[in-house]
């Protein structure tokens, strides 16, 4: 069930306790790719789990802000404290387990969210009557983890299968070339660097040129996979 376009009474028949928050940012990817990038592509996962799930799932709608200070140097990103975003995140929780739905599944799409997702799924877990877990979508996609950067081959990838209508296309060549090799700015296992600026010109890391439609579909695939795998466990696990 996507729960945004449910009524009310169509949320109290469904039959499951088992609900996907995607969750995302509002951030600057590059030139080319839109602020809302991780958040489509967490939407776009969840959306394919609960199509592919063998069982019903509430999915509830994405939660578009993140920890992206990093990001800050860029305009358009919007951020929340993670305070902030815990505590936010541990509300729609609570929501959805006064709804019924005390299984529930953080779909994630941006890297800064992990550690505070963690945090507070073990949190719901210990004090709530409900579970809670958190999925990294690209965590769970096999040896393509190794080409995640930002704004680059896999992300890009995603949004051509799923909002291509949204990639400038006519600026991924620019986005390529103005890009690092890599995330951050390290020293004895430090990054030194705080906000991604310091180390991207153009805050793309990784070359989204190589990342085609076909590439995104079976990312999509892979992840999709790694969560409905999820979601039976989670449903067979005891919340007493």
């Amino acid at each position: 069930m996507d729960l945004p376009d449910a009524t009310w009474i169509d949320a109290n028949a469904a039959g499951t306790d088992l609900a996907l928050l995607p969750v995302g940012s509002t951030e600057q990817h590059g030139p080319h790719a839109p602020l809302s990038t991780d958040t489509l592509i967490a939407e776009a996962v969840a959306n394919a789990a609960a199509a592919a799930y063998d069982g019903e799932v509430v999915v509830a709608p994405p939660f578009p802000y993140g920890i992206s200070e990093e990001h800050r140097a860029f305009t358009g990103t919007l951020w929340l404290a993670p305070d902030t975003f815990r505590s936010a995140i541990r509300d729609v929780t609570t929501s959805l387990v006064h709804n019924g739905w005390r299984r529930v599944i953080y779909v994630n799409g941006h890297g800064g969210n992990v550690e505070a997702l963690d945090e507070v799924a073990a949190d719901v877990s210990r004090h709530e009557d409900g579970y809670a877990a958190a999925f990294t979508w690209f965590n769970a996609i096999g040896e393509h983890a190794d080409r995640m950067g930002h704004a680059g081959p896999l992300e890009t990838a995603m949004l051509r299968a799923h909002h291509p209508d949204l990639v400038h296309e006519d600026r991924v060549e620019a986005a390529r070339d103005g890009a690092s090799g890599r995330w951050g700015d390290w020293t004895s296992g430090v990054n030194l660097a705080h906000d991604s600026h310091e180390f991207t010109d153009n805050g793309v890391v990784g070359d989204p040129t190589e990342g085609d439609a076909a590439l995104g579909h079976e990312l999509t695939r892979l992840a999709a996979e790694g969560l409905t795998e999820l979601l039976d466990d989670v449903a067979d696990r005891s919340l007493d």
